[in-house]
């Protein structure tokens, strides 16, 4: 790999480049919740290299949602299906998640390589794992200087932080692109919501007839993060006979778990499981309130503004749990043994597709109480004074 005239640091104890990069790119090719907590990374990136084209490596939908608004970055390109990198059903093998030789990937990331050489980025930063799968990735791309985290068994990289589970993932991230000298002062994720969002938002609006709302999301792609939905229900109940309109999202695969929490409940909430990204955003930025399991619009939400309650695993309160608590609530569930094996799966992380770990598909957040999220729902919503409704059944 050739290293001259990119600003490449032989001395990398001083962290900012030397010379001033003409392309930083950054690879993070995941879900929602995960492109919303490299936010304030990319942000640093930005403040500290406001010259530079920022390129952000990710999959085909960020994209169209980060080109809609204003963000850090000048730039997305799409990454090709890679096992380890963008691919969700890749498993461990010998120890290297998604771990494939060179010689055997598709002529779609050969072209890719090639492609990014052409590049010429001066430097590239990966924001996920512990590099086993991604720093063979990130080698090929052709950079002047290659940065993120690394593990032992992972490719070298040239400067890396270890890759320790339980931290914050917002803080991770930051602390990976300080290695290139990238700092802020806001620490926090934000996402800006457009005009375009807003008028996704029209429909919904209109059946919620200028009421102040509460959104209730009780999906999520993994059922051990899943709060029962007879207790969403029983929330969402309180809610509207405090004066709240309640507004059950979700995506489409998620329209089961919508139809299954409205058929628990005594009052009409709204479902809404149609939105895009942008007017989801919207939707959840106007809210009085977010009730949601762990997953990506929780984290969307509190990017746009809005207050929140998190239904969380406890050892998941320490990566993705918020940094501040003015406008936000943990309900944490403390069950840490699986309730058929008895295993702790948490060691050396939770969940992952080991056979000495548990692999059960089952809540390890129903003991999180109604009367817990009911109490925190009514500090966050003290300041607003709706007018509550005739108890009327549907």
């Amino acid at each position: 790999m050739t290293k001259a005239n990119v600003g490449y640091v032989d001395d990398f104890s001083h962290g900012v480049l030397p010379t001033p990069p003409g392309k930083i790119a950054v690879l993070h090719a995941k879900a929602l919740g995960d492109l919303l907590v490299i936010l304030p990374a990319l942000g640093a990136i930005k403040e500290t290299y406001p010259d530079a084209e920022l390129i952000l490596l990710a999959r085909p939908w960020v994209k169209e949602f980060l080109s809609a608004r204003p963000s850090a970055v000048d730039r997305v390109i799409d990454v090709p299906v890679f096992p380890g990198v963008n691919d969700d059903d890749a498993v461990a093998t010998k120890g290297r998640v998604g771990w494939i030789d060179a010689a055997d990937v598709s002529p779609a990331i050969q072209q890719f390589y090639k492609a990014m050489r052409t590049e010429k980025f001066a430097v590239i930063i990966h924001l996920q794992g512990d590099g086993k799968a991604v720093n063979p990735f990130i080698n090929r791309l052709g950079a002047g200087l290659t940065v993120g985290l690394r593990n032992e068994g992972a490719e070298p990289i040239d400067r890396f932080i270890p890759y320790v589970h339980y931290q914050s993932e917002i803080l991770r991230n930051l602390e990976v692109v300080a290695l290139v000298g990238a700092c802020t002062t806001r620490l926090e994720p934000h996402v800006e919501v457009t005009k375009i969002d807003e008028q996704e938002t029209a429909p919904i609006r209109e059946t919620i007839k200028g009421k102040p709302y509460v959104i209730v999301h009780a999906g999520a792609d993994d059922v051990r993060r899943v709060w029962p939905a007879s207790k969403f229900a029983k929330v969402a109940d309180g809610l509207i006979d405090k004066g709240y309109q309640v507004v059950l999202t979700g995506t489409p695969k998620e329209q089961e778990t919508v139809t299954t929490v409205m058929r628990a409940m005594d009052r009409a909430a709204i479902p809404c499981t149609s939105l895009g990204l942008g007017g989801l955003a919207a939707l959840l930025g106007k809210s009085s309130l977010v009730i949601s399991n762990d997953t990506g619009p929780l984290h969307l939400a509190r990017a746009v503004g809005a207050p929140t309650i998190g239904i969380f695993w406890a050892p998941n309160v320490l990566n993705w749990g918020p940094l501040t608590r003015n406008r936000h609530r943990l309900a944490i569930s403390w069950r840490l043994e699986c309730p058929y094996c008895g295993i702790t799966p948490v060691s050396p992380w939770p969940f992952q597709p080991m056979t000495e770990h548990c692999d059960h598909a089952c809540s390890f957040v129903e003991s999180v109480s109604v009367e817990e999220v009911c109490n925190f729902a009514a500090e966050l919503l003290l300041p607003e004074q709706p007018t509550a409704p005739s108890r009327q059944s549907r």
